[in-house]
């Protein structure tokens, strides 16, 4: 499989990144074995996870998606072979599920630097390639968010936050840094701190990119395409929206929406609509819907990598195929087309 380079960084990443969110919901420990050695095996040396997975985020749950990861990585002894990617997990809204992550969670130094130990314990690991920070601190446009409205803002300040950031680098426990979330101010602001205080530089942004939600092309892709700081893009399938497999009001047994009621982004009516033409549009082109919209996203030259995340073995072994697939001019023009009838219709 393609590897790309991770911001300027001496790391190469394969192009499809496995996402580990239903690892210990969802999916077994067993299960996660099987996606972990399955991926690997086929190329995929990049892995993301989150100090608070799985989703949803439950006290009951927290940290067991590391847990897995560790205990995989441990078992097969190539550590030294993956790419590793995990997230600090930010202040939370009051109806964001997170209030039981060290007890509300901050981006401020004592608790970034205990989150990170924390993961190193159950990645069983002395160090994270990559180490992101989850979502902003400060109240911004992010989760679907749209009308900024700027007020009071008592959050901990990005200073603090890249200080603390430094010290992990310098300490050896984390390689390089990444956001998640963010909006261009955000990323500005991060690469100024870096560039002036001799802080560290991110090297990638993760954020939301697929058919069903193209901001990143607004304001974001230049900065990454300028600053070497690549997307890897999450929600690529819109929560397995654009597959097809929930059109028509069907609710397949065991599939996300069908378990949470939380995850709505997707299924507006607007993007209802949209999905409708997309998988219609593939099926017109001979093509997977699921792989045609997983190949839009791996194949934009501000993409470093495309996050994946899958329940079954089968999901994931065509999705790792869809990196196989690059869409024509054709293709391409119908798909723009689309859009611009229907743009962002879950932002």
């Amino acid at each position: 499989m393609e590897t790309r380079k991770l911001g300027k960084t001496d790391l190469e990443v394969s192009k499809i990144c496995l996402g580990t969110m239903t690892f210990g919901e969802q999916n077994s420990q067993d299960d996660a074995f099987a996606q972990l050695d399955y991926a690997t095996e086929h190329g995929v040396n990049f892995i993301d996870c989150a100090e608070m997975y799985p989703v949803p985020p439950r006290p009951e749950t927290c940290g067991r998606t590391e847990e897995f990861i560790g205990n995989w990585l441990q078992q097969r002894g190539n550590r030294d072979q993956v790419v590793l990617a995990t997230k600090v997990t930010g202040r939370g809204a009051a109806n964001s599920g997170v209030g039981h992550v060290r007890g509300g969670p901050r981006l401020d130094r004592t608790q970034i630097l205990k989150a990170c130990d924390d993961s190193l314990a159950r990645l069983k690991t002395d160090y994270i390639d990559l180490y992101q920070v989850h979502w902003p601190e400060r109240q911004a446009n992010f989760f679907g968010k749209l009308g900024y409205q700027h007020g009071d803002d008592d959050g901990v300040a990005i200073s603090e936050t890249l200080s603390a950031l430094q010290e992990l680098v310098a300490a050896g426990k984390v390689r390089h840094i990444g956001l998640s979330n963010e909006t261009p101010w955000g990323m500005h602001r991060y690469l100024r701190l870096a560039a002036h205080g001799n802080k560290p530089r991110v090297a990638s942004i993760q954020n939301p990119y697929s058919l069903l939600n193209r901001t990143f092309e607004v304001g974001l892709a230049e900065m990454a395409i300028r600053e070497q700081c690549g997307l890897l893009a999450y929600s690529p399938l819109g929560f397995g929206t654009l597959s097809g497999k929930y059109l028509n009001g069907a609710h397949p047994e065991g599939a996300r929406l069908t378990l949470f009621e939380r995850f709505q982004r997707y299924t507006g009516e607007r993007a209802v609509a949209a999905t409708e033409a997309y998988v219609a549009l593939a099926r017109e082109f001979g093509l997977d819907p699921a792989q045609m919209a997983l190949a839009f996203v791996t194949q934009q030259p501000f993409v470093t990598s495309n996050i994946i995340g899958v329940t079954t073995l089968a999901q994931l072994q065509s999705n790792i195929a869809s990196a196989e697939l690059v869409l024509g001019d054709e293709l391409l023009a119908a798909i723009n087309e689309v859009h611009n009838g229907n743009p962002n219709p879950a932002p």
